[in-house]
């Protein structure tokens, strides 16, 4: 009974002051700390009940915006840390990119239309030279859709077979659990050894994403001429699969790898040499 008095009951402050009307009113804004019940109304012998006023109000939005940030971020963290398995892919930003892919903004693109893309189960297949930005950008993107709190599972064929050949008996849940992220990122495809029970599983992980209804992400340095001409039927279907469901980008440009790979030589040159610029 008391505590529930004591809730009915405003807290006054040293510059509270009482109204015409009989009210606790807060001496900074101005505005009631109480209220009374509605048609003369009374609970526990009380006519009125407390009011935030217009200090109160702002003090309670800060300490919520405050909660639902740290909320977000640690739900963002833990998106991230099951999200990648290479921690270092958490730096594979938009907001890091240099601008000069031609194809960063097809990337943003994806991300606005995020909603779009997944109702329509729309993927994509970034293909081209080693170099050009596929991984990082699909990284980006990945990131992105993180910060809007989407699960997103990056992963390469490697890592999956190896997983799969070390939990047998597990093998239908690890797909399945591959298949409940929205999104589900494939990097350097193709680049996996191509025995009979890899392929075999290759296809039934494209497979049952594809049945799953969620879009995917595939980066390979494969060509599209390789793509639509495979050297075999089990590599055929694969890549039919594939292609249906994830329309090429194709990726062009200079090797930006080799880009950065000379510009720190150049930079360790001119330290070697005296001069004024820092290695980074």
């Amino acid at each position: 009974m008391n505590a529930t008095f004591s809730n009915m009951t405003a807290a006054p402050e040293p510059e509270d002051y009482t109204g015409e009307d009989g009210l606790l009113y807060c001496g900074k804004c101005r505005k009631p700390k109480e209220s009374y019940f509605p048609e003369g109304k009374t609970l526990f012998g009380r006519d009125r009940h407390p009011a935030e006023c217009d200090c109160q109000r702002k003090i309670r939005e800060e300490r919520q915006a405050a909660e639902e940030r740290r909320r977000h971020l640690d739900a963002v963290e833990e998106l991230k840390r099951r999200g990648f398995p290479d921690q270092t892919m958490r730096g594979w930003t938009f907001e890091n990119d240099n601008g000069q892919n031609p194809q960063t903004a097809t990337a943003r693109r994806y991300v606005e239309e995020w909603e779009r893309e997944y109702a329509e189960n729309l993927g994509c297949l970034f293909w081209g030279s080693v170099g050009t930005g596929k991984s990082y950008l699909a990284g980006c993107i990945a990131n992105a859709l993180m910060e809007k709190e989407i699960p997103v599972y990056m992963t390469n064929f490697a890592a999956i077979l190896n997983d799969l050949a070390a939990s047998f008996e597990g093998r239908n849940e690890y797909i399945s659990r591959l298949c409940r992220y929205p999104l589900l990122i494939i990097d350097d495809f193709g680049m996996e050894r191509g025995t009979e029970y890899g392929l075999e599983q290759v296809y039934n992980v494209i497979d049952s994403r594809y049945r799953s209804g969620k879009p995917l992400i595939v980066t390979t340095n494969l060509t599209l001429q390789e793509l639509q001409h495979p050297k075999d039927t089990a590599h055929a279907r694969i890549y039919d699969r594939l292609i249906e469901m994830c329309p090429p980008v194709r990726f062009t440009g200079g090797n930006f790898r080799k880009g950065k790979a000379q510009s720190k030589l150049e930079r360790l040159k001119t330290l070697l040499a005296g001069g004024k610029e820092n290695c980074l």
